[in-house]
């Protein structure tokens, strides 16, 4: 699933392209896209309809964009795509709607082969749509308060890992940043979170903030042709990952054989001798 810089990409690239335009039409090609907009497809095409788009906002892997005070809100999901191009382009069979705008320019699509994204439309949520606003803030937010989620992880008892993927502590990482800033910080990823101290964790979400960036530069990680931005190119930091998806292969760090453990129905990917094994781990 796109994380924290893949959706943050596509934002940019929303802000550069689709801000200032406004709305001509919504044709909404597959009804599972707005299956969230509970009043339907019709519903969702008429509130958007005539909007102007002030800009393109996210909040962990959630993206929204502004229309007056209102917002359309998406999520990616597995395989989505807010694709920008020229009107007349050949409609693929995985675009599930698409937005024309009144300057003839290029059009939008959301392109969605698995259709686990979805779009909504947010009334009264172009601060910040209702719909996520349990979401905590993401490290890339000016609101995010650092010290303040150091004590509440540090009053939590999990593994450090289920606490960076609680999205009600901290949202935008995923099982990729996750593994990548872990292995920076020299942490296991079952580490208990009550062990830490916050100096560990400064130094934890330090790295955090250097993944990110880094993966942003880099234009996100592209693992297939599904994770691209809004003008269909792949990301490359995939290249540069130290330890996820690196079975067997050498610590770019020490050379040990990088390890690969079950987690969540996932897999966490650590270097057994940067990384020591808790003797209190949670799992």
């Amino acid at each position: 699933m796109p994380e924290l810089p893949e959706v943050e990409v596509v934002r940019r690239g929303l802000q550069q392209h689709a801000a200032g335009r406004t709305i001509a039409s919504v044709e909404v090609l597959h009804p599972r896209a707005v299956r969230r907009h509970l009043a339907g497809a019709g519903d969702f095409a008429s509130a958007v309809s005539g909007g102007v788009i002030s800009g393109a906002r996210r909040r962990g892997k959630y993206l929204w964009l502004p229309i007056g005070d209102d917002a359309v809100l998406a999520h990616l999901g597995m395989s989505g795509q807010l694709l920008i191009g020229d009107a007349g382009r050949e409609l693929s069979s995985h675009v599930r709607a698409r937005f024309t705008f009144t300057d003839q320019g290029p059009d939008l699509r959301f392109t969605d082969q698995r259709t686990f994204g979805h779009l909504s439309f947010a009334r009264g949520g172009a601060d910040l749509p209702g719909a996520i606003a349990h979401i905590a803030p993401d490290p890339l937010e000016p609101s995010f308060d650092l010290a303040a989620l150091i004590t509440r992880i540090r009053a939590r008892k999990t593994g450090i890992k289920r606490a960076l993927l609680d999205q009600s502590l901290v949202s935008g990482i995923g099982n990729i940043y996750a593994d990548e800033s872990l292995w920076r910080a020299g942490l296991h990823w079952a580490r208990p979170s009550e062990t830490l101290t916050r100096s560990q964790l400064e130094t934890l979400f330090a790295a955090v903030n250097d993944v990110f960036n880094e993966a942003l530069g880099a234009g996100g990680t592209s693992f297939d042709s599904l994770y691209v931005n809004v003008n269909g190119q792949s990301g490359y930091f995939e290249r540069s990952l130290a330890v996820y998806g690196r079975e067997g292969q050498p610590c770019r760090r020490c050379g040990a054989p990088v390890r690969r453990d079950p987690f969540m129905n996932r897999s966490s990917y650590s270097c057994p001798v940067c990384q020591p094994r808790p003797r209190r781990a949670r799992w």
